[in-house]
């Protein structure tokens, strides 16, 4: 809601009926991360992540088992008519530490790298998250300033109705400025029902998105001061996104885990040796040869060398999948470069061009009031007639909604230009707060 370019009697109005509790775009985004589903299932795909990459680690790490049994035995004999009853307890307690195993090394850094890929998709996550409560935010003040300005043409197009029926009553009119008015009040009604609705269906987004019963987002403050693209280069942004943006480095990180898996096929031609120990404890109650009871304890520790050499081709073609995988991963690298640096693009000419257009409206908004006020002057006077001061209502109260959205889109670039090379975060929404109503 703009209340400087509204009329005085309605800006009142507009002014005390403000929120008592409206909430700020920062506000509103917090509110968002606690409650959205879709980052909240962002968050808890991180975490699976992160223990899933954790788990690459333990080919590297010892190993330990405990094992035990327990036998019982009963002999018999129809010869020498005898029966015999004995058993025994066993524990085995073994382990094994990997000393060289290539390919352990390599699924353990590709843990690593998938963790990292993790980071970047949750940081997507959170840039989309701050877009959408944005693009909710503005929608929901766009309608109302869309609704207000609404509501103010219907009290202009109101009083020239009131006019042209008073001068056709004196004679000074005739019945078709009456009729004229009458229907562009009509079609007035029927923007204010859609705009209502707008409204209506902009804060039910709103809401969904943040958690909030019935909130209410606080409106820019009039003057608008829009600070311009820092840096003014579209290729230092371009430069920033391969560094940033989180695609790029999913795509990088992809490249960097195709290579490890390249290694762990090469690994298939490689020895493996393992350090292993175990001790067995076991205890015989009796046997088939002896009737007391005894215990038995056995250590072993050693090495295990395993030297692969012929496993059917399986590790030369898994070799050549992995390389062909490989180039596959660099040129999505390269791919998502590319789509990055189009998007940065796109939004760094996007946010210029709406500056350019917030500037025009503003001084075409000052040449539709100036031109309505002529308009107004030359119908006193009689050099105009009524539908003159009806389309220059018309376009001054088109130009008001043109230009509050103008302003809330060229806002919502800007936060879209940083998400694009991958360096929006919450705190970019602290300059837009600075823009709201105290």
């Amino acid at each position: 809601m703009n209340l400087r370019q509204l009329p005085l009697s309605l800006a009142l109005t507009a002014a005390f009926s403000l929120p008592a509790q409206a909430q700020s775009l920062v506000e509103l985004y917090g509110a968002a991360l606690n409650f959205d589903a879709a980052y909240q299932s962002a968050r808890s795909q991180y975490q699976a992540n992160l223990s899933k990459a954790e788990q690459a680690k333990a080919g590297l790490l010892p190993s330990a088992n405990l094992a035990v049994g327990a036998n019982r035995y009963n002999s018999t004999s129809n010869v020498q008519s005898f029966e015999q009853t004995y058993g025994n307890q066993v524990a085995t307690i073994s382990a094994s530490q990997p000393l060289y195993r290539p390919a352990n090394v390599a699924t353990a850094a590709q843990g690593k790298k998938s963790a990292d890929v993790a980071l970047a998709q949750l940081q997507a996550a959170d840039q989309e998250l701050i877009v959408r409560v944005s693009q909710a935010y503005f929608d929901v003040l766009a309608a109302g300033d869309s609704l207000d300005f609404v509501k103010a043409q219907k009290s202009a197009v109101s009083e020239q109705l009131a006019s042209a029926k008073r001068n056709f009553e004196v004679g000074t009119a005739t019945i078709t400025d009456t009729r004229e008015a009458q229907a562009r009040f009509d079609l007035v009604l029927a923007q204010e029902i859609a705009a209502e609705n707008d409204l209506r269906v902009k804060k039910v987004a709103l809401d969904q998105l943040t958690g909030k019963a019935g909130a209410a987002p606080k409106p820019l403050s009039i003057p608008v001061v829009i600070a311009p693209v820092t840096p003014d280069n579209v290729n230092n942004w371009v430069d920033i996104s391969e560094q940033q943006s989180p695609v790029v480095r999913q795509a990088r990180l992809g490249l960097d885990v195709a290579q490890l898996e390249t290694q762990k096929a090469q690994a298939g031609h490689k020895p493996t040796l393992d350090l292993t120990g175990s001790y067995t404890k076991t205890h015989n109650d009796g046997s088939s040869n002896l009737s007391q009871d005894s215990n038995t304890n056995f250590a072993a520790v050693g090495l295990s060398l395993n030297l692969p050499l012929f496993a059917g081709f399986a590790t030369q073609n898994r070799i050549r999948e992995t390389l062909a995988l490989e180039d596959k991963a660099r040129s999505d690298l390269e791919a998502a470069k590319r789509g990055v640096a189009q998007a940065t693009r796109t939004a760094f000419f996007g946010v210029e061009s709406g500056l350019g257009q917030v500037k025009a409206l503003e001084a075409a908004e000052a040449s539709s009031q100036s031109a309505l006020d002529a308009t107004k002057l030359g119908y006193q006077v009689g050099v105009r007639i009524n539908i003159d001061v009806l389309n220059a209502q018309t376009a001054l109260f088109d130009t008001k909604a043109k230009l509050a959205k103008a302003r809330y889109d060229v806002l919502l670039a800007g936060l879209k230009l940083r998400q694009a090379n991958g360096t929006l975060t919450a705190g970019d929404l602290d300059a837009v707060n600075a823009l709201l109503v105290k």
